[in-house]
């Protein structure tokens, strides 16, 4: 189904790295201080989280969407390493009922790292909703290992998260 991608590679150690692209700029955040208890319990998996800086959201790796919520405030991105995330853009979204969210892709669709999938009118949503935070999560990492740094990154950065 998928072909080999470019954005695996491996380290001295013999490790295979995913190259994982920052979806959203902003600063990185743990999810222990996201005031959601379905994050930051780590309920659905584990992750990270943005305070973002605008609302354009990119795709982290090259894959296939597997999931975009009728109320385009969530896709969900599955790579050919069966790794899978979810961008969660805000919480209690859902209630906009898509209000102020434009999706640029479709269940099923593939994409390339780096492509944009989602636009946010903050503006428009910001005092409507209890947080712009966006949640990050791994819903399967095929026994792997992510590492993150906390800091302010732009959107597309390669040097911030890493899936050993």
């Amino acid at each position: 189904m998928f072909s080999k991608l470019k954005n695996i590679i491996t380290n001295k150690k013999n490790e295979k790295i995913t190259k994982f692209l920052v979806p959203v700029s902003g600063e990185i955040i743990s999810l222990d201080t996201v005031d959601d208890d379905v994050f930051s319990q780590r309920m659905m998996g584990d992750g990270f989280a943005i305070i973002p800086s605008d609302g354009n959201v990119f795709s982290p790796f090259d894959g296939i969407v597997t999931s975009i919520f009728p109320t385009k405030h969530a896709i969900t991105i599955k790579n050919s390493d069966g790794i899978e995330v979810l961008i969660h853009f805000g919480l209690d979204t859902v209630n906009l009922k898509g209000e102020g969210f434009t999706a640029h892709v479709s269940s099923e669709d593939r994409v390339k790292a780096g492509d944009l999938i989602l636009s946010v009118d903050i503006a428009s949503i910001k005092d409507k909703v209890k947080s712009l935070v966006v949640p990050i999560i791994f819903l399967d990492l095929k026994e792997r290992n992510f590492t993150y740094n906390k800091q302010n990154v732009n959107c597309k950065d390669t040097n911030a998260v890493f899936i050993k």
